[in-house]
Formats: C-alpha cells, structure tokens, sequence
C-alpha cells in the first residue's frame, strides 16, 4: 500500500511539470477514425479548445504507470473493455459501492479482478487541476486503454472524444454482458453480436490477451479436464495450480512475450496453448469458423494491428453518452453532489 501511494505521489510530481507539447505517437500502426460514429457527436479534437493538452497529460501518466507496472497496461485496457460492455462507454465501472448505490466493481467477472482504479482517478486529478470538469472519466479510460497498448508496443489510434459520465452502474448487467472465459466459440460470437460486433470483430479484439495474465482459479478446470491443450504446456501450469489450493496464482495468457502487444497469443493458440477455455476455443486445428482468422493473425502482426484498432474505435462508440446527457465527474469513484 505504501509502495503505491508512493508512486502515484512521484507520478502526480512528474506529470506536474509535463510542458504542453504536441503528442508523436510511437506506436507500429496508426490508424484514423474511419468508421462512421452512429452518434454524430464523439470527435477526436474534442478536447483542443476545451483542454488544451489534456491527452499529452493521459499520455504521459499511463507511460509512467505502464513503466512500473506492465501488466498494468492490460488492466486498464480491460476496464475499457469492461466499462463499454455494460450499458456503453460511460465510467459506470469506476463508481465505487456506497451505502444508498450498488456498482459494478463487484460484480462477478469483477471483483477481485479489475485493477488500475487509482490511477484513473490520479490521472483525473491531474486533468481536474488543467481543466476542471472538462474532461470525462470516461474520455480518461478510452485515452488509457489506447495509450497502454501503444506503450506496450501496440497500434495507436485516433480516439473519437467527447463521452460523459454516468450517474448509474449496472450490476446486473455486469454480470451478465461480460463474456466468461468459460465460453466455447458459439456463446463467445454470440455475446459479441449482442453489443453489435461480427465474429471478425471479437477475433480481432481477443488480441487484448496477448498481454495480461489470468488467475489459477480461472484456468484450472482447462488444465485438468480439457484435452486440446498441448501436454508440456499443461505439466507446467498443473506445476502451480493444483487442484485444490493456489486460486490467485497468476499466469500469463502469452507465455513467450506476455509484456509486449503483438500476435504471440495467436501463434500460441496454433499448439493449443491458450491458457483459458474461450481462448482456444478461437482455433480448432484447422476445423474451426474462426481458425483461418487466428492464422491470418499469427503470421502478420500488421493486420492484426489494424483491426484491432479499428475494432477498438467501434467498441468505444458503444452508446456514449453526450451533449447534456450524465455529468463530468469530479472525482471518478463517484457521482457529484448536488
């Protein structure tokens, strides 16, 4: 606890000496928004006039953070993820339990498992002292979740800007609309067609997978039950997750580059290394409707970058709310006071 109170205080110190200079991407794709905003609202400059250098300083506090803490970058692009997939991309999953409001954070497929909170609120408090309740947390997470990717090596992407923040959370849905990795490929494509994404779609968005890591207690039941799984690959995972006992302990989902965005979960995935049941429910041998896609993506790296930008763009467009819809949150664990 000291330890991360420490870095956030040598965090918030740095970033609060970053000078206002135009943001060079560094990233091996760079992709534009090209797919239409169903909205007509979300706008890359948002945020120009109305915060000038606002995403220089996101920027520079996810490096930071990514920095020292890799797999940090995969927590914050997962509560992207986790934020949009219940009723759209507004920061309802940053609203912390209270004793009048029930949130999303613990709610199954979350609880004890979404991290990054307080770096989100940290890079919140840096935007609130520039530009006080200009920028939206939800604005804050779609920025995070693109810069992590770039500063683990990914694809960078012009972010469509202008979402505002909920006054609601959703626990139901949470628990619902999030994908399990108990999955098998019918139930994935399915729950991705309820958010409007295509089979090529939650393909190209498993590529989150090819950083982060997974628990014991999440993987097991592959590893002791499951036959398509390659015989070192499950010997070595049974060596720390037995059957009975060691649940919180963490393996990553790509064994060869687990701290760097690129295609090595793909590949991974043709030895019938996925380490998650829905994982390798993407590749079948060769048999399966989704095989020659994972292939596609485990020989050329660029593809598999641009799509799952574009797909990234699409998923943040997942009805955002605008205009004079919810509020700029202050703070982000919680709704304003009125």
């Amino acid at each position: 606890m000291a330890d991360n109170k420490l870095r956030l205080c040598v965090l918030i110190c740095l970033i609060s000496i970053i000078s206002s200079s135009s943001l060079i991407p560094s990233a091996t794709t760079y992709v534009s928004s090209n797919i239409p905003d169903p909205f007509g609202k979300l706008s890359s400059s948002f945020y120009e006039t109305r915060c000038p250098g606002a995403l220089q300083i996101i920027k520079a506090a996810i490096t930071s953070a990514v920095e020292n803490d890799r797999r940090l970058g995969a927590s914050l692009l997962r509560l992207h993820f986790h934020d949009c997939f219940v009723q759209g991309c507004d920061a309802s999953v940053l609203l912390k339990d209270t004793p009048d409001f029930k949130g999303e954070q613990n709610a199954r497929p979350n609880a004890n498992s979404l991290r990054g909170y307080e770096i989100v609120e940290a890079v919140k408090a840096l935007l609130e002292i520039r530009c006080p309740q200009v920028v939206s947390c939800a604005d804050i997470l779609a920025v995070a979740a693109r810069d992590s990717v770039v500063a683990l090596g990914g694809p960078f992407w012009l972010v469509p800007l202008g979402r505002r923040d909920s006054k609601t959370a959703n626990l139901n849905a949470a628990n619902s609309d999030l994908p399990s990795p108990f999955l098998d490929l019918k139930g994935l494509i399915d729950a991705f067609y309820k958010k409007g994404f295509s089979a090529e779609e939650m393909v190209a968005l498993s590529g989150a997978h090819t950083i982060g890591k997974s628990k014991c207690a999440v993987y097991r039941s592959r590893i002791y039950n499951e036959s398509n799984i390659d015989s070192d690959y499950k010997i070595s995972l049974q060596a720390t997750c037995p059957n009975i006992g060691n649940d919180n302990y963490l393996s990553p989902l790509d064994t060869t580059t687990p701290d760097t965005f690129d295609n090595g979960f793909y590949k991974a995935l043709l030895y019938n290394k996925g380490l998650l049941h829905s994982d390798q429910q993407l590749y079948n041998g060769g048999y399966g409707s989704t095989d020659k896609q994972v292939s596609d993506y485990a020989n050329n790296v660029a593809l598999l970058g641009l799509d799952f930008a574009n797909a990234m763009i699409k998923m943040g467009n997942l009805s955002p709310l605008t205009g004079n819809q919810g509020e700029i949150r202050k703070y982000c664990s919680n709704v304003n006071k009125v």
